[in-house]
């Protein structure tokens, strides 16, 4: 099976991603991720203003087959919370890099994406 692995994000080997437009980055889990969770019923994500820090978890995702934390790629502040999640939490299954987003975060140090996973290392993994 082949997933899809966008080429403008970096990506944790925990198989979480993060996009970053002007020092906000957008969170996710990846396609690889969300299929080999199954169908997910239920997000638990932090609060708006909470602090992540790059490498510790910040929520869970919960499916039908397990229970799993989803790891903070970048440390920050969270600045939104997609809650359309808490109603529709198949989104993350659907659309895992797009509507099924989780957080924005503003960025505290951009180094650390120097040391994530590119999407060739990232396919590598997962191959």
């Amino acid at each position: 099976m082949s997933f899809t692995v966008p080429d403008d994000r970096r990506y944790l080997e925990s198989h979480e991603w993060v996009s970053t437009d002007d020092g906000t980055a957008r969170v996710g889990i990846t396609d690889f991720a969300q299929d080999e969770l199954g169908d997910v019923v239920f997000v638990e994500l932090p609060d708006e203003g909470d602090e992540l820090t790059a490498g510790e978890d910040f929520g869970v995702v919960e499916s039908i087959k397990a229970v799993s934390d989803i790891y903070a790629p970048v440390s920050g502040t969270v600045r939104a919370v997609n809650e359309a999640l808490f109603d529709e939490p198949e989104l993350v299954n659907d659309d895992p890099f797009g509507e099924g987003w989780m957080l924005e975060v503003e960025v505290a140090d951009e180094s650390e994406l120097d040391d994530l996973l590119d999407a060739d290392a990232y396919r590598d993994q997962i191959a």
